[in-house]
């Protein structure tokens, strides 16, 4: 029998553009409903690990851990020179005192160097560094610059109190007791400078978390 229809004509399906038109639609709605899924598991991601690990600085564990942690080396390593030795050369002299002598004058003679070459620089750098923590933490109240300000101000004390003392040893060419009393007073005046910095820290950082807590 002849056929009556040109090749490539296709029979018409019952409800064809209907039933096309309500599967895109249904494509569409699980689309939809899968990627509203992922970005809501996503976000629970998220705010579960914002919950462990609080990203503000002074509720931060790890803030109080690095600022334990850095003044415990300032204090240890006094111009450079580990306290231990400056002990052992007190306790038990000889080699041990030769030992001490010799790594004090290598440091104070590097600390030195970089005084007198670019102290000027370092200084002037040292103090844009600490206006625009200060501005950005007290002024617009950022908690991140708080937080470095109030550990890297009193660390800029400790190097000048490290550049004076370096000064004074080597003006005094300093060997022995008194090198020993020099490296001893700035280990105190630097325990001195971090309990300060450690009390205020704290007590800034109580006042944040407190306000913070109240507000919201």
């Amino acid at each position: 029998m002849e056929n009556r229809h040109p090749q490539g004509y296709q029979w018409p399906r019952p409800g064809g553009p209907a039933r096309a038109a309500r599967i895109a639609d249904d494509i569409q709605a699980e689309y939809e409903h899968n990627s509203g899924q992922e970005r809501a598991g996503r976000l629970d991601w998220y705010s579960t690990v914002f919950e462990l690990i609080d990203m503000r600085s002074f509720s931060n564990l790890w803030f109080w851990i690095a600022l334990a942690v850095a003044w415990s080396s300032a204090s240890h390593w006094v111009l450079g020179v580990p306290y231990d030795m400056v002990l052992r050369a007190r306790r038990v002299g000889g080699q041990a005192e030769r030992d001490l002598e010799d790594i004090a004058r290598v440091n104070v003679n590097r600390v030195l160097y970089i005084a007198r070459v670019s102290g000027h620089w370092l200084f002037g750098l040292m103090f844009f560094m600490l206006t625009s923590l200060a501005l950005l933490g007290f002024v617009y109240h950022v908690e991140f610059a708080q937080a470095l300000f109030l550990l890297a101000a009193p660390m800029s004390g400790v190097a000048v109190l490290n550049t004076v003392t370096a000064q004074r040893i080597e003006r005094e060419q300093a060997h022995g007791p008194l090198l020993h009393k020099r490296l001893t007073r700035c280990r105190l005046y630097t325990q001195m400078i971090g309990t300060l910095s450690i009390f205020v820290t704290a007590l800034w950082g109580m006042y944040q978390n407190l306000s913070l807590g109240v507000l919201g």
